[in-house]
């Protein structure tokens, strides 16, 4: 088969489309016959050097894809070799096939096409994993999503209308802050020009956010807590900002906060496996509902994705990037 390999760390052309082995089914496995990945932040950290797949996962970047089951491995029951899937990767989604535990498939949603189906398995279970499952946003309450236009941004904005939550979103620039109001955004903050802080407080009356979704990280951190509601939830899964600042504990104890730090690729099996099914559960018949939409911006040819990489990077998009086989 062939895939995306990275024989060296660098800029988007170390990504090469080459001839590679087959994957094989192990236990507990399913092949499956990739017809799109997604291209993520992780990826593009993945092409530099500086985050590794984690142990036994495949060495291609991609951490999701859509597809047809090809194969099954020995103890899965519950697929059947045709089956149309998107699934939640370790590593992989950029090849033409994938080997996958599965206790993270799950079937294309009704009313989604196989393609546009790979937008799904990594921002959703990012934002119900850390929204819903740690964070425990509820109705009524204000989230804030930190770049809203991104796919995780899409996705969370819309989640959380779902749910009865109020959205407020930071993005660059007034046709990104549209698509999000589109979406069902509530408040809508150009970081380049407005103070976030100032802006969610000015819309709670004062009180601040219930949840934040960071992707920042240190950069965000200190104006994060001074703009989170007392018991309010800091979630904190991208370092888009750096990874070392100071936090004023005091703050924190005032507001009875809490912050949380997590990943969802390096997590054990089981752990996938659980958010997996919650995602089927929740948000799937959202999606069948038509209440719940992947934003797909656009798609390149698998070969091409070192041009998709340097549009991510570009930060020109609205919603996932797909690689189609």
């Amino acid at each position: 088969m062939h895939a995306i390999t990275i024989e060296e760390p660098g800029g988007p052309e170390a990504l090469v489309w080459a001839e590679v082995a087959d994957p094989v089914a192990g236990e507990g496995e399913v092949l499956v016959d990739v017809a799109a990945s997604a291209v993520n932040r992780a990826d593009v950290l993945q092409r530099q050097g500086f985050y590794d797949p984690p142990p036994g996962a495949s060495r291609h970047p991609g951490l999701e894809c859509s597809g047809r089951i090809a194969a099954l491995g020995p103890g899965v029951s519950g697929w059947a070799v045709g089956d149309e899937v998107c699934a939640l990767l370790g590593g992989g989604g950029y090849s033409e096939r994938v080997a996958v535990p599965a206790g993270q498939l799950l079937p294309v949603p009704a009313g989604v096409d196989l393609v546009t189906a790979a937008a799904l398995p990594e921002v959703v279970c990012t934002v119900w994993s850390n929204v819903f499952m740690v964070a425990g946003l509820r109705p009524g309450e204000t989230l804030l999503v930190h770049g809203g236009s991104s796919g995780i941004g899409t996705m969370a904005i819309q989640l959380a209308k779902a749910v009865g939550a109020r959205v407020a979103v930071t993005a660059g620039g007034p046709e990104k802050l549209a698509r999000c109001k589109e979406l069902g955004a509530d408040v809508l903050i150009d970081y380049r020009e407005q103070d976030f802080v100032a802006e969610v407080r000015t819309a709670t009356g004062g009180s601040g956010a219930d949840v934040i979704l960071d992707i920042m990280g240190a950069k965000y951190l200190a104006r994060n807590l001074d703009a989170l509601a007392v018991n309010g939830r800091l979630a904190v899964i991208g370092l888009q900002g750096g990874v070392k600042a100071e936090l004023n504990l005091g703050a924190l104890l005032a507001k009875r906060a809490a912050i949380t730090a997590t990943s969802l690729r390096a997590r054990p099996l089981e752990e996938k496996a659980a958010i997996v099914a919650a995602v089927r559960e929740h948000v799937w018949p959202l999606v069948a509902a038509g209440r719940v939409n992947p934003v797909v911006h656009g798609s390149f040819p698998m070969r091409e994705a070192p041009e998709a990489h340097r549009t991510l990077e570009s930060s020109t998009h609205v919603g996932k990037l797909l690689l189609t086989t």
